[in-house]
């Protein structure tokens, strides 16, 4: 049987507030996570997975645009620009939640969401039209938290789910590992169909996202 293919979609705040040591551990840990996407990949011969990376900002714009297979990705610095346009990074995804041009056949996608701030556009709007498309409903979903000042309210509502919760990234060694386990846990949950289900889109069940340890490191 053919493999099927799983888009994961890395939706990333490169907004003014991002600069500096924030920046530059988001690419670090996104470089460094990527080795362990293709394992994750290899596990679930089943399944293609395919990568793309969405900034926002004054604008929302892909940074990596055509889905590209886990094992050809190259990661390419993110860099800060501006203020925080959530809603029209959201708009931007929804357009590909459609089928077309999403594959009738896929597996369930993956949307992973970071930010350090508040949304400074419609937000709303833009989370209304991921979820008027089937593959938005029915996407896993991750929210990572970058510090103190990161809106935890629309990371929340973001995820759809009130048995779910953001993960917390107050220090470089917890973005780290939130970045490592959106990596891999989230594309195993995709990976995997529901037993015993008809709906290939099918809902996961919650996960749990990991208690992640700050002892002895730097917080933002």
């Amino acid at each position: 049987m053919a493999n099927r293919p799983v888009h994961f979609i890395w939706l990333l705040d490169c907004s003014y507030s991002m600069q500096g040591e924030k920046i530059g551990q988001l690419n670090y840990a996104i470089r460094e996570a990527v080795p362990e996407m293709r394992s994750v990949a290899q596990d679930n011969p089943a399944a293609q997975l395919l990568l793309r990376t969405l900034t926002f900002s004054t604008t929302a714009r892909w940074h990596h645009q055509d889905p590209v297979p886990v094992e050809n990705f190259t990661w390419q610095d993110v860099q800060v620009d501006g203020t925080t346009n959530l809603g029209e990074a959201l708009a931007l995804v929804a357009r590909e939640l459609d089928t077309p041009p999403m594959p009738q056949r896929a597996l369930k996608p993956v949307l992973a969401l970071v930010s350090d701030g508040v949304p400074t556009d419609d937000w709303k709007a833009g989370l209304r039209a991921v979820d008027a498309t089937p593959w938005g409903r029915k996407a896993v979903r991750v929210a990572i938290a970058i510090g103190a000042d990161a809106d935890r309210t629309v990371l929340q509502e973001f995820l759809g789910n009130p048995e779910l919760q953001p993960l917390d990234a107050n220090s470089p060694k917890q973005l780290a590992a939130a970045i490592r386990w959106a990596s891999t846990a989230a594309v195993k949950a995709a990976s995997q169909p529901v037993a015993g289900s008809g709906d290939p889109l099918a809902k996961q069940p919650p996960y749990a996202p990991p208690v992640l340890d700050d002892d002895d490191d730097d917080v933002w």
